[in-house]
């Protein structure tokens, strides 16, 4: 029996490829997002980033950004941890729940963040993608120092 297109080309089919992808990949290619996997007219959204980074329209708006100031330029990705993965009554969307954890290049520091995403699927190509980020850990990885911690190895909480 083969697989339906569906199954190829499906939100989960796609979701093991960002996978790969963000542990895999090196500064601007580590990204859950790669350019290859992105529809043209893709929409991307953070609604807890920080004002001017919650929302991307199309493809090359969100591959400008992440060139020039993604987390894959900061982090060093070592792991991707799912910790749950849900569909929905749209075959083309899931809701996705993960850890990331990696080293902060900068300065050592390991730590962990945990995300909630949904994602939307059209055609083998990523159409939408919300993601929930753990705003505050994010933070603390990117500005602590190794000494901040007695382990600063230890992933964040």
């Amino acid at each position: 029996m083969t697989p339906s297109a569906t199954d190829t080309a499906g939100p989960l089919a796609i979701y093991r490829r960002m996978q790969e992808a963000v542990v895999h990949g090196e500064g601007a290619d580590a990204t859950l997002l790669p350019a290859d996997l992105l529809a043209e007219d893709c929409l991307i959204e953070t609604p807890f980033a920080p004002a001017g980074m919650r929302r991307y329209e199309g493809r090359e708006a969100w591959l400008s950004y992440y060139r020039a100031r993604g987390a894959g330029l900061l982090v060093d990705f070592e792991d991707f941890r799912e910790l749950a993965t849900y569909r929905t009554g749209d075959p083309e969307v899931i809701v996705v729940e993960y850890e990331l954890t990696g080293t902060v290049t900068a300065t050592g520091v390991r730590a962990s963040v945990t995300c909630i995403a949904v994602l939307g699927v059209q055609d083998g190509l990523i159409r939408h993608w919300r993601e929930y980020q753990d705003i505050p850990a994010i933070t603390d990885a990117l500005t602590r120092q190794p000494d901040d911690r007695d382990d600063a190895s230890a992933p964040a909480q």
